[in-house]
């Protein structure tokens, strides 16, 4: 006869390798984001038959992204130079 405790256990154990059989899935976190940032700057959640907001959604998205990238490369810079 089985206890109680086993069973928890063994339903413990079924989650968790249902969570792992899931994270694998999917391709991992890095790909995950990946697909996220494509659809950030591509505008993914933007109203599609309004052109010029979809269109300027993602001008303005890419050219951020730019920027800040722009700007990390200028800091790196900076700091490894000594000032």
């Amino acid at each position: 006869m089985a206890s109680p405790r086993d069973s928890d256990g063994e339903k413990e154990s079924r989650r968790i390798l249902d969570r792992i059989a899931r994270e694998s899935e999917g391709g991992g976190y890095v790909s995950r984001k990946a697909g996220e940032m494509r659809d950030h700057l591509g505008a993914a959640d933007v109203d599609k038959t309004d052109r010029i907001e979809h269109i300027g959604t993602r001008i303005g998205r890419t050219l951020g992204f730019v920027l800040t990238i722009g700007l990390i490369l200028w800091l790196v810079n900076f700091l490894v130079r000594g000032g």
